[in-house]
């Protein structure tokens, strides 16, 4: 089993040996420009197109990740019959509820505003919110979105989920397709974005999308930049109809120390750290998997190229 390494950002000594260890019978290898020799699987997180153009012999290409917009856009340069692999949880669920929890939490306590008050020395309690009033609605209901949901639920918050096909999860009002956006986003005051990235979803947080929730809502966006029309949630917050927004992901990334969102005190920002790669748990399902498709070619986590997740 030969095995190519390429993993954007990442420390190799930090992947390999621990790849080396939980794979003992593979040939692995970090990919290098001019790399050319064949390879039967290719493990990676945004790799350059080199790695990949005319590998017709690869057996799988696994995402180290749980989003696969980037191996997408390279989608071009592998054969069709090439299954494209994703991750599935590997711990990343979990960290996704903590962060939209904390996020959630921040705003109907008002943590957010007692901040500002520290800073002026100020002593001002304020009036506790209504949460039977206080709708969270989830755009995304895969495996980290139905955890979210899980931990708001814990809280007693009224929950709602969005997804493209129809989804149940017990105690979530659940709604699916186009033709249901709008009933989902009625009246909600905190919208969480964690979709994949496809060209349907691309644009989704914009103008029209705010003027449906509840006036003076949330936004809490941990999916992709590209899912939200910036200037769009600028003109948001400006008019009220959006009172604040945390954002883990940004359409540049870094974002630029210019960018207007830095000097927004209504806008939190986050270096795209909700849920991170964890590195033991993402080896341990990779091998699992690879194994898995060497003894009989099934496994699960494979993306649906036209779907894009």
């Amino acid at each position: 089993m030969r095995i190519l390494y390429y993993n954007a950002g990442e420390n190799p000594d930090l992947w390999l040996p621990r790849l080396e260890a939980a794979l003992p019978e593979a040939d692995i290898r970090e990919w290098k420009a001019g790399d050319n020799a064949p390879a039967d699987y290719a493990l990676v997180w945004k790799p350059p197109r080199d790695m990949l153009s005319g590998r017709t012999g690869l057996k799988a290409v696994f995402n180290l990740a749980a989003g696969v917009d980037a191996i997408l856009d390279r989608q071009h340069v592998l054969p069709e019959n090439v299954p494209i692999i994703r991750l599935e949880d590997a711990g990343m669920a979990v960290q996704m509820a903590e962060y939209v929890t904390h996020a959630v939490l921040r705003y109907f306590r008002h943590f957010d505003e007692y901040d500002t008050f520290a800073s002026r020395h100020e002593w001002h309690p304020l009036e506790s919110a209504d949460k039977a009033g206080f709708t969270i609605g989830i755009l995304g209901l895969g495996v980290m979105g139905k955890r979210v949901a899980k931990a708001l639920l814990h809280f007693g918050f009224p929950v709602r989920g969005w997804s493209r096909t129809p989804r149940q999860i017990d105690g979530v009002a659940s709604f699916s397709g186009n033709g249901e956006l709008d009933a989902f986003l009625n009246r909600t005051s905190v919208l969480v974005c964690l979709l994949p990235l496809t060209p349907e979803t691309t644009g989704i947080l914009n103008r029209r999308c705010f003027s449906r929730l509840k006036p003076g809502a949330f936004l809490i966006n941990a999916g992709r930049g590209a899912h939200l029309i910036e200037s769009d949630l600028m003109d948001a917050l400006d008019s009220g109809q959006i009172r604040a927004a945390t954002l883990d992901v940004t359409v540049t990334e870094p974002l630029p120390p210019s960018h207007p969102f830095w000097q927004d005190g209504r806008i939190t920002i986050t270096p795209h750290i909700a849920a991170k790669t964890l590195r033991d748990e993402t080896i341990a399902q990779v091998t699992q998997k690879l194994r898995a498709l060497e003894q009989n070619g099934i496994t699960s986590g494979i993306v649906d190229r036209k779907r894009g997740y």
